[in-house]
């Protein structure tokens, strides 16, 4: 029988032991249960979705008895809304007067001056639809209620909690509404809903400007783009 030295001993002991740890770990991978642990679903996404449907945006504006003409806040919230309603549809914009309340005579006044304002905004004078709906002659104020119907991103609603917090938290799952108002918060930042489905088309790119940069890259000098003091003012 053939003795090994005592160093080589050792690395063969060594590697036999590496090699017999290295098989118990891949066994141990082979038998893992995935079904038990792919089964506890936590993505707040999937629980909270972003959907993209139709929203019926509203603005209601309060009118006082004695009004004869548009104030600085509501031509600002005009302005606003007809910037909204530019960027998110093309529809109609439906006008509700109230019928039957002490303002009733000032919200007719101010109708036309408020048709007025979102055509000049660019809200196209036909398609503001002019409604009455009946208002009790004492309570609250009847205001004035623009909408319109567009493609909108939302997620919800918020703020349910059909589980006590207090239960078993053993799976160390997030609770219910965990995620919402991130998710809430996303689809109202959203530019463009559809931006969501597919992404837009790229513009085509600055040729000069990218020659410029180019060549200015070439000979060593400083590509960032500079401006004079006139053009900023």
């Amino acid at each position: 029988m053939r003795i090994l030295p005592l160093p080589e001993q050792l690395f063969k002991t060594a590697a036999l032991a590496g090699l017999a740890g290295l098989t118990f770990a891949l066994a141990g991978c082979a038998n893992r249960d995935t079904m038990a642990t792919g089964s506890i679903s936590d993505d707040y996404r999937a629980r909270h979705p972003i959907v993209v449907t139709d929203v019926e945006h509203n603005l209601d504006l309060p009118v006082a008895p004695g009004e004869s003409k548009l104030t600085i806040g509501m031509a600002d919230t005009l302005t606003g809304f007809a910037q909204d309603y530019r960027n998110a549809s093309t529809g109609y914009v439906q006008m509700m007067l109230p019928r039957g309340a002490p303002n009733t005579q000032a919200a007719a006044t101010l109708a036309r001056q408020i048709r007025s304002h979102l055509a000049a905004k660019g809200v196209p004078s036909p398609k503001i639809i002019e409604r009455y709906y009946q208002a009790g002659p004492s309570g609250d104020a009847a205001p004035i209620r623009l909408s319109y119907t567009a493609t909108t991103a939302v997620a919800g609603p918020c703020g349910q909690w059909p589980e006590d917090l207090s239960n078993d938290t053993s799976d160390n799952r997030n609770w219910h509404n965990f995620g919402c108002s991130s998710q809430a918060n996303l689809a109202a930042q959203v530019a463009s809903p559809t931006d969501l489905i597919r992404p837009r088309g790229m513009t085509p790119i600055d040729a000069e400007r990218r020659s410029t940069v180019i060549s200015d890259y070439r000979s060593g000098t400083d590509t960032s783009t500079t401006s004079s003091s006139s053009s900023s003012d």
